[in-house]
């Protein structure tokens, strides 16, 4: 399995300029500047969730939920500087154990958005 498997999406709510790709599961920046970054998903039965909110190759932030008999909902949520260019995406991570989220289409499972909070043209 790819260790930098990226998490699609199906189902776009509000998407400025374009510039979140659905089908990639990436958000491009284009405007520099300090974004707040919100990542919630529905945990599978028995399978451990393990992600990794990234900002091109690099992890900044993980959401983590150990093997359970039942699923609930986990949330992760983080400010992160971002230069224009930067691609922000949520990654599957890879291991021994099964990993898993659930989602099926009609129901909004899982959801991945940030606004930007203060535009920063140093960045």
């Amino acid at each position: 399995a790819d260790a930098l498997q990226a998490v699609p999406f199906d189902t776009e709510l509000v998407n400025l300029d374009s510039t979140f790709d659905l089908a990639s599961g990436r958000f491009l920046c284009a405007v520099p500047g300090v974004y707040f970054l919100s990542l919630t998903v529905h945990t599978w039965n028995y399978k451990e969730t393990y992600l990794h909110i990234m900002c091109n190759r690099q992890a900044v932030a993980v959401l983590y939920a150990q093997p359970n008999e039942r699923s609930v909902m986990q949330t992760q949520s983080l400010l992160l500087p971002l230069a224009a260019g930067d691609a922000v995406w949520v990654r599957m991570f890879q291991r021994d154990r099964d990993n898993a989220i659930y989602g099926e289409r009609g129901d909004l499972y899982i959801t991945f958005s940030g606004h930007l909070v203060k535009p920063d043209a140093k960045l």
